[in-house]
């Protein structure tokens, strides 16, 4: 299994949490990079800029940690499993921790890129409504 990792510091750790844990508007927080995001429950269906939609099952919300896990439930993956984290650097700024599993080994080549371009995108969304 590949594990892909990264992070980005953050200027308000608490406007980031709630942007991450926002499970069903997730395009708000990943605009730019998501369209569209709607909620079923514990699953919501996400579409990409680029038209791939995705299914992701929320896996669980820890706000002690301000951790939230999701896994994608249907597409190419034989696993997909991932978490942002955001974590206090204690003056009110954090660090936002994005984590990524993924099976075969050979789909970091297709999820990093758009990792990359997902936390830049968050990054500049919280600058626009901060």
């Amino acid at each position: 299994m590949a594990t892909i990792i990264k992070e980005i510091a953050v200027p308000d750790g608490w406007a980031a949490w709630q942007a991450a844990c926002d499970f069903g508007n997730a395009h708000r927080a990943f605009a730019g990079i998501l369209t569209d995001c709607t909620r079923d429950e514990d699953v919501r269906t996400v579409t990409f800029a680029n038209g791939l939609v995705v299914r992701e099952r929320l896996v669980g919300i820890d706000e002690g940690r301000r951790r939230i896990a999701y896994a994608v439930i249907d597409g190419a993956f034989a696993h997909h499993n991932a978490s942002f984290q955001i974590r206090d650097n204690g003056d009110g700024s954090g660090t936002m921790i994005w984590t990524c599993d993924v099976l075969p080994d050979i789909a970091v080549e297709t999820v990093e890129p758009l990792m990359e371009a997902g936390i830049a995108a968050f990054a500049r969304n919280l600058e626009a409504v901060a």
